[in-house]
């Protein structure tokens, strides 16, 4: 269970005194606990890569504002939290398989124009996950309607 390794490689993480893979790891378990304790729920491992794929998202998000800020340590240690984050997820698909998944989703919904993106967008996610981010999924729907 994806919880379980979270634990492992914090404590191993916290033995190696590797402070940017400890504070990434308890990052993702804090955000873990919240949820539990505000939905009253055990999270499952779909949703904790749920989590962790927002994470990266809200990481590569802030990048942008780094790089203008021409903030080079926070650029490394940011490329390092998203590294981290990134083997807890499934393997990202290339644009090419994002393209064909993509391509049978258009077909299977009958969309003709980028009138029909949003039903596109919400199946194309569903169907391919955390496999891909939604930016990539929608530079690809866009591609393939426009």
């Amino acid at each position: 269970m994806l919880k379980d390794k979270l634990m492992d490689d914090l404590k191993l993480s916290m033995k190696e005194k590797n402070e940017i893979r400890k504070n990434t790891v308890q990052m993702v378990r804090a955000a873990i606990l919240q949820i539990e304790k505000d939905k009253g729920i055990k999270v499952e491992d779909e949703k904790i890569i749920e989590i962790i794929a927002k994470e990266v998202k809200v990481k590569k998000d802030a990048l942008v504002d780094f790089e203008k800020a021409g903030r080079e340590d926070l650029i490394n240690q940011t490329n390092e939290e998203i590294a981290i984050l990134q083997e807890y997820l499934p393997k990202q698909l290339s644009k090419e398989e994002i393209k064909v998944e993509v391509e049978k989703v258009i077909k299977d919904v009958g969309a003709t124009s980028l009138k029909d993106m949003g039903a596109v967008m919400k199946e194309a996610k569903a169907r391919i996950g955390a496999g891909a981010d939604g930016k990539t999924i929608n530079e690809v729907v866009k591609e393939l309607l426009g």
